[in-house]
């Protein structure tokens, strides 16, 4: 049977900007459900990646303090500048909570970087981590350091030889997520009903969270 791929028979993407200047790219709205079912653990003292707006919007007044962490010290609302990987000067024992979204795969040493997520978190804190598995690759500068894509076997072996427990994972996608994410259309294109049906053969994205015994 010949199949009638419609609009979607092209090379290219609708979109190389994974959704972004047509609405709320997939993987996003993945991300909003896993920080809304979590939200009760971004409080005290957060640290967020590049911006705050994640803890602002899902922390809200039980945040006592955000940081910010980015590697370039040109960003205004960087209050931590480093990297995951090297994270010197990130403080240990620190943080009640690190939203870490759509970072490691852009960090080669990605060993490096849980060993200081444990290190930097206070006895008892929690991270909340996501990061791609089936996905384009950024056309941005990140694109350009972006070294994997995960699965969740990768995520369980990884945090559990970091933090010594098991992390709690939830994988988001099925073929129609993944197919939808790699074309760039984006959620509100989608019936949304289709999109939260998980398949395990299609992890379009692996969210964790993992906690720092103690406390």
């Amino acid at each position: 049977m010949k199949l009638d791929f419609g609009s979607l028979r092209r090379p290219s993407p609708v979109s190389k900007r994974f959704g972004y200047n047509r609405g709320t790219p997939i993987d996003r709205y993945f991300i909003d459900d896993f920080l809304a079912r979590h939200a009760a653990d971004i409080r005290g003292r957060t640290l967020e990646i590049g911006d705050d707006g994640y803890c602002r919007r899902y922390g809200g007044t039980r945040i006592t303090q955000r940081d910010v962490l980015h590697v370039h010290a040109d960003n205004p609302l960087a209050t931590i500048v480093g990297d995951l990987a090297h994270g010197g000067n990130i403080p240990s024992d620190t943080f009640d909570c690190c939203v870490i979204t759509q970072t490691l795969h852009v960090i080669f040493d990605t060993t490096a970087a849980l060993r200081n997520l444990h290190r930097i978190l206070k006895p008892g804190g929690v991270v909340l981590a996501t990061f791609p598995g089936i996905s384009q690759v950024g056309a941005d500068e990140w694109g350009k350091t972006w070294s994997w894509s995960f699965s969740s076997r990768w995520a369980a072996r990884s945090f559990r030889e970091a933090f010594g427990q098991e992390p709690a994972i939830t994988t988001y996608g099925n073929l129609l997520a993944a197919t939808c994410f790699l074309q760039g259309i984006a959620a509100e294109e989608a019936d949304l009903q289709d999109l939260a049906k998980p398949d395990p053969a299609f992890e379009v994205l692996i969210a964790l969270r993992a906690q720092k015994a103690g406390g």
